[in-house]
């Protein structure tokens, strides 16, 4: 199956799940989860929240932010990729002055 983002609609969504400022992304779902860009500028971020049914693996593309996940705090860079395992919660924010570009896929469990 090919994913061709170019094609895909991007959507803004103001205060992500109690996060602050807004995120951006392409989503393109499938059986059993979703893949998706999602660009976070600088200052904003995904507000803490909880994986009950789905695994959440975020690759940082470009950008600098930071992920807590229970109680472990993660340094993102380019190359990171965090991951929020079934049951876990956690937020993400950007905490550099560049936008934070993750792919990210949902798979449900």
């Amino acid at each position: 199956m090919l994913i061709d983002f170019n094609t895909f609609k991007e959507i803004t969504i103001p205060g992500l799940n109690s996060g602050s400022g807004s995120v951006s992304a392409k989503m393109s779902p499938f059986s059993g989860g979703k893949v998706m860009t999602a660009k976070i500028p600088a200052g904003a971020g995904i507000g803490m929240h909880r994986h009950e049914t789905s695994v959440d693996i975020n690759y940082v593309i470009s950008g600098t932010g930071r992920a807590l996940c229970g109680e472990a705090e993660e340094l993102l860079s380019p190359g990171t990729c965090h991951i929020c395992p079934v049951g876990s919660s956690h937020c993400i924010e950007n905490t550099g002055s560049d936008d934070l570009v993750l792919f990210t896929a949902v798979y449900e469990i």
